[in-house]
C-alpha cells in the first residue's frame, strides 16, 4: 500500500501492513494484532500534515476513519462530538451553515477533526483549545478509553499532550467542541477585517478566510500544484519581549532596514516563520530539484514529483539558514515518519 496516495504531499513508500478503521472496536483489534507480531505502528488521519520516508513504513499503518457527528445543545451553547475520521473544513462549513461560531477562522485547513486537538491547530486568530471541551481516546499501551478535559490536553501554541509528553501513547478517537449559536465571527486578524469590514456574517468571513488561504496556495486543489504541501512546514516562533528586542538588535546589526513583523495572540509575540525565511535568503519560488518553496507563500514547502529526501534536505537548510541569520532554529510543524525497523 503506497503511502504518498495518503497524504496531501503525495511522499512516501509502502506500508508493510495498512488498515483503515471505521469502528472503534477494530482499533483495538489491530493494536492488539500489531503488539502480538511486535510491529511498530503509525496511526494516520487525513495525511495533511505527514511526510513518510521514502523507504514507506516497516510496519502496520492504522488509518482512522472513525465517522459520525452529534449535534448537543447546552444552555446558550452547542455542544459538538464529532468522530476523529471526520473531514476537518467539511466540519467547518456545516457549523457555519448552522450560524454556529467558532471555528469559522480554521475554513480550508485540509486534515481530519482527530488532528486538531493535536497540533492545537490555528489560524486567523482561532485555535482550536479555544473551544475544544473533551477529546476522548484510547491508551495504546492499556487499550481503556480515556475523557481528557480541555484542562488535561495541556494545550500550547501548536503544541498539546498529545503531541509533546504523550506522543504516541493516545489515539484520539473524538473531539467536543463548544459552539455559539448565531454569535459574533473571530476577527483578530487585519487581513480578514480588510476583506470583511467591520459587521461580517460567519460565512462572509469563511469565504474571505478561504480567499486568503487559495492565495498562498494553502487549500488542497488539483488544479494548483503548489498546493502539493503540508501547509506551513514551519511554525511562527514565539517569544517574549526581550527575546523579539534581541532578534531585531541582531537583524539591525546585519544591515537589516525594514520592520521586523509581529503578531499579538493573547499573550503571545509571533514572528512569521515565512519573514525569517526569506530574509534568510530563501525566496518564493525556489526550486531544488522536484521540490521547491511556493512562490506564493514562504512557509509552503511543495512536491514537484520529488522525494521526501530532497524535501527534507530543503526543510534542512532552511533551518540552518535561519540559525545563522537570525539564531532561531525554526521547528518543523508535520510529522516526519521514519521507515523504522521490526523488532
Amino acid at each position: 500500500m503506497a503511502l504518498a496516495q495518503y497524504t496531501n504531499i503525495g511522499l512516501g513508500g509502502p506500508a508493510r501492513f495498512f488498515v483503515s478503521i471505521h469502528e472503534a472496536k477494530d482499533l483495538t483489534e489491530a493494536l492488539v494484532a500489531a503488539q502480538q507480531r511486535n510491529l511498530p505502528v503509525h496511526i494516520l488521519g487525513g495525511g495533511s500534515n505527514t511526510v513518510f520516508a521514502d523507504q514507506g513504513f516497516d510496519g502496520l499503518v492504522i488509518h482512522i476513519a472513525l465517522r459520525g457527528i452529534d449535534w448537543r445543545p447546552q444552555g446558550e451553547s452547542m455542544l459538538v462530538t464529532v468522530g476523529a475520521g471526520e473531514d476537518w473544513d467539511a466540519l467547518v462549513a456545516e457549523t457555519v451553515a448552522r450560524n454556529l461560531a467558532g471555528l469559522e477562522c480554521l475554513s480550508g485547513i485540509p486534515g481530519v477533526v482527530g488532528a486538531t486537538p493535536m497540533q492545537n491547530v490555528g489560524a486567523y486568530g482561532q485555535q482550536v483549545s479555544d473551544v475544544i471541551t473533551n477529546v476522548t481516546v484510547l491508551d495504546r499501551t492499556t487499550l481503556t478509553e480515556h475523557n481528557f478535559s480541555n484542562a488535561d490536553c495541556q494545550f500550547g501554541h501548536r503544541d498539546s499532550l498529545f503531541k509533546s509528553s504523550a506522543v504516541d501513547r493516545f489515539v484520539i478517537t473524538s473531539v467536543t467542541y463548544r459552539l455559539t449559536p448565531s454569535g459574533p465571527p473571530t476577527l483578530k486578524y487585519p487581513q480578514v477585517q480588510a476583506v470583511v469590514g467591520s459587521s461580517p456574517s460567519l460565512s462572509e468571513v469563511r469565504e474571505a478566510v478561504l480567499t486568503l488561504r487559495r492565495q498562498k496556495s494553502m487549500v488542497a486543489d488539483p488544479q494548483d500544484p503548489h498546493s502539493r504541501s503540508c501547509g506551513s512546514f514551519f511554525v511562527n516562533p514565539v517569544m517574549s519581549d526581550s527575546e523579539l528586542q534581541s532578534l531585531i538588535r541582531r537583524y539591525r546589526a546585519l544591515g537589516g532596514e525594514d520592520d521586523v513583523p509581529v503578531f499579538i495572540e493573547g499573550d503571545l509575540l509571533k514572528v512569521p516563520a515565512a519573514w525569517l525565511i526569506e530574509h534568510a535568503g530563501f525566496a518564493k519560488g525556489t526550486r531544488r530539484g522536484g521540490v521547491g518553496i511556493s512562490p506564493n507563500h514562504a512557509l509552503g514547502l511543495v512536491n514537484y514529483d520529488g522525494t521526501t529526501q530532497e524535501l527534507l534536505s530543503l526543510a534542512s537548510d532552511v533551518q540552518q539558514g535561519v540559525l545563522k541569520k537570525f539564531g532561531l532554529r525554526l521547528v518543523l510543524e508535520p510529522v516526519v515518519v521514519a521507515a523504522a525497523a521490526r523488532g
